[in-house]
């Protein structure tokens, strides 16, 4: 699966319940970033379910997803990283890689 960082407003990426980002809020900030463009998710993405869109950044090298209320980007960069804290605050959450340590810019 590679190693992901999460924008979440629980605890913890990995905590079952808590807030929930939803599919709207997720739209939303995206169509007022001029740096993130929602498209298809590409046959074989790397999501489970849908929505099969993902939000890419710099002509699509890189690209978040939002999945079961929170957003995710596989081997994000640095620039990847900074603009995911830029979505989280949008968000009211915060950036959290795989192995729980938080971002913060």
């Amino acid at each position: 699966m590679g190693y992901i960082v999460h924008i979440t407003r629980r605890a913890n990426w990995w905590d079952e319940h808590g807030p929930d980002i939803s599919t709207r809020e997720w739209e939303d900030v995206v169509d007022v970033d001029p740096d993130l463009v929602m498209i298809p998710m590409p046959e074989g993405g790397w999501t489970d379910g849908p929505p099969r869109w993902i939000a890419v950044l710099g002509g699509g090298a890189e690209a978040m997803a939002w999945q079961s209320g929170s957003v995710m980007a596989r081997y994000p960069s640095d620039v990847m990283i900074a603009k995911m804290v830029v979505v989280a605050r949008a968000l009211g959450a915060r950036v959290q890689g795989d192995d729980g340590e938080f971002y913060t810019g």
